[in-house]
């Protein structure tokens, strides 16, 4: 509280979340901080490039979420999977990793610059913004189902298969509507592997 400088007020009405997936719930852009690289590929863009996408998103919008991890071990795997991007700052190669409170500023002082540098007003708000976390989330718990009862894996680790399908779906960000669609096809095949598996016996 001594740092916050006259902020005292906004570290004290933060609303406080018992996890990662319920703090990002309703967030439609989830952008995550980090030093390391990943066994799975996702895109990754530097601090300037962050700001200007989550001001252009919440200009639109949309709920947009910057995420850290805790200072002694940074994002982990399932909590980095959750992000549409990694951003990395670009710091010393033998020196990676900056501390939770210097990574903070350096993106919110990209954000301030980019509300500065940012004259054009805002455009109109889609009608079908991408869909949010949460939504997503019972998506990929849908589509792990399906693919399990379609015995599609066939030896396979599901879960490097079911990361790199996270990773497809997020640079895709389907909006609910297309959603919807997605969970019927899942619904589809679902019932056609139940009623192979009941002819099978």
């Amino acid at each position: 509280m001594r740092v916050a400088a006259g902020a005292n007020h906004v570290l004290e009405n933060a609303p406080l979340a018992p996890d990662l997936p319920a703090a990002i719930a309703d967030c439609q852009l989830v952008l995550g901080a980090t030093a390391r690289r990943r066994d799975v590929p996702m895109e990754e863009i530097d601090a300037r490039e962050a700001a200007a996408r989550a001001l252009a998103a919440a200009r639109e919008g949309r709920e947009v979420a910057l995420v850290f991890g805790n200072e002694r071990t940074g994002l982990e795997n399932d909590e980095i999977k959750r992000c549409h991007a990694a951003v990395l700052i670009p710091s010393d190669p033998d020196f990676p990793s900056l501390n939770l409170a210097q990574a903070v500023q350096v993106l919110a002082y990209e954000v301030r610059m980019a509300v500065l540098a940012g004259a054009s007003p805002l455009p109109e708000q889609k009608s079908d913004p991408p869909a949010s976390s949460a939504e997503l989330d019972a998506f990929f718990e849908h589509l792990e189902r399906t693919l399990e009862a379609i015995d599609f894996h066939k030896g396979r680790s599901p879960r490097t298969i079911m990361l790199r399908l996270r990773r497809l779906y997020l640079r895709a960000q389907p909006d609910l509507r297309e959603l919807r669609i997605l969970h019927g096809i899942l619904s589809d095949s679902e019932r056609i592997a139940s009623l192979a598996r009941a002819k099978d016996e």
